[in-house]
């Protein structure tokens, strides 16, 4: 796989963080806070589940696909942030995509999401979350893969060290189902 981008270079940085204490924020809290914080800034905006975040090139490749698809012209839903889901979901039914990778009650690990000129760090007193490096970047592990869907029989036909390929796989493959209102393509 090619090198990441250096991260001072990056239009979309993400930071790992926890709750500020063990019942806030809820999913609640943190949907409001999110919905104001998108709408106030118009650049993407996106808080996960910690658990379902394969690393650095999963969310960037998720990012990379949502811009070249509305590029295209092939948007899937009006708001980018959970079109974003989508992809970092490999999903293409946003209540399954947020089932994997949304923010539950039990979420314990986070992971704050921003384009430029936002600071995810600077974002993380709005969603009353506190940095946590440990809860992100990590290395791809099984219980990340059974989030995504990815099975033990996929998982087996590849060495672990290949098991973010099939993360991006999946992000990949949301290009490939039709979006709402469109017929799929069979162009290569």
């Amino acid at each position: 796989m090619a090198p990441l981008p250096p991260a001072e270079e990056r239009s979309l940085r993400a930071v790992g963080a926890r709750r500020v204490a063990p019942d806030r924020p809820t999913p609640g809290d943190v949907i409001r806070a999110l919905r104001a914080v998108a709408q106030e800034a118009g650049v993407l905006v996106a808080v996960l589940d910690a658990d379902a975040v394969a690393g650095e090139r999963h969310l960037l490749s998720a990012w990379a696909h949502l811009g070249r698809s509305r590029g295209r012209g092939e948007s899937r839903l009006r708001d980018r942030g959970a079109e974003f889901a989508l992809y970092v979901a490999g999903d293409d039914q946003l209540p399954r995509a947020l089932a994997k990778v949304g923010v539950r009650s039990e979420t314990e690990g986070f992971v704050v999401v921003a384009e430029k000129p936002l600071d995810p760090v600077d974002l993380l007193p709005r969603f009353e979350l506190v940095a946590d490096p440990s809860a992100y970047p990590r290395a791809v592990s099984t219980a990340t893969l059974d989030r995504l869907g990815i099975t033990e029989a996929e998982r087996s036909a590849v060495p672990a060290s290949a098991w973010e390929g099939l993360v991006l796989e999946r992000v990949a493959l949301i290009d490939q189902t039709a979006p709402a209102g469109r017929p799929a393509t069979t162009e290569s």
